[in-house]
């Protein structure tokens, strides 16, 4: 009986873990309940229940009222993270995958970087000099955003080593993109300000938590979906001001009439 409690515990525990990775990476909740439940079902814990919000997750046993509290940390967007323990859960409940195995290969998938920095600040840049482009701006603002934007970016992930909260983070980043567009339109008279601020900010706009409100709604999980909607407009709040702050200090201070 004794062995059976703890077998149910450690199965507890590596559900818990693949769920706060997933919500970590911006996985919709009712994703991150069915992983958590799939995982316990494969190891014949039948008696679930899963209550997950952007900032815990709640995993209770009704066998033994066993329950889990997991703290979520907020995290960055990561859509291959969230697809590698799609997939695990799925084969973890198809083969014979022990428990030990399991935590270890989520533990790889937490410590998994795709991409190196330097190619992730150039498609940043790319990104931030298309965008550009689309909202009307000329080759000369193309190549203004892609610096825009790499520099932008480097200040991004520099501020998230010292665990700044992403709401200052974007409106820092945010501020630079509008003074370093300022600076440049003032200088060259091919460019212009707006496309070059407008293409930069996209890089920091909270696309992905917006889709996901909206699919938490529609999924019935109310809870989730406003805390997921509000944290998405204060983000775009931060990022406004951070730009319109620059411009009306530009503006009062000599610089040329916006």
């Amino acid at each position: 009986m004794a062995q059976e409690k703890e077998r149910k515990k450690r199965v507890l525990r590596l559900a818990v873990r693949a769920g706060e990775i997933m919500m970590q990476s911006g996985a919709e909740v009712y994703r991150v309940e069915e992983t958590v439940v799939r995982i316990c079902k494969a190891c014949d814990v039948h008696t679930v229940e899963v209550f997950a919000i952007p900032t815990g997750l709640f995993v209770t046993l009704d066998d033994d009222i066993s329950t889990y509290i997991r703290r979520i940390r907020s995290g960055e967007t990561d859509l291959h993270k969230i697809s590698l323990v799609n997939q695990f859960s799925r084969e973890f409940s198809t083969t014979d995958l022990s428990i030990e195995a399991g935590m270890q290969r989520l533990d790889e998938i937490e410590r998994e970087k795709r991409y190196h920095f330097s190619i992730r600040v150039i498609a940043a840049s790319t990104v931030a000099a298309c965008f550009a482009v689309m909202f009307g701006g000329n080759g000369v603002d193309f190549c203004c955003a892609f610096i825009t934007g790499f520099l932008c970016y480097t200040l991004s992930r520099f501020l998230q080593k010292f665990d700044i909260n992403f709401f200052i983070r974007g409106m820092c980043c945010c501020a630079l993109a509008a003074f370093i567009a300022l600076v440049i339109a003032s200088s060259l008279t091919q460019a212009h300000y707006g496309p070059i601020i407008a293409g930069t900010i996209m890089l920091f706009v909270p696309g992905v938590a917006i889709t996901n409100s909206i699919r938490d709604f529609l999924s019935g999980d109310m809870l989730a979906g406003l805390l997921r909607m509000v944290e998405a407009i204060l983000t775009a709040v931060s990022l406004a001001g951070g730009a319109g702050i620059i411009l009306k200090l530009w503006n009062t201070f000599g610089g040329f009439t916006l």
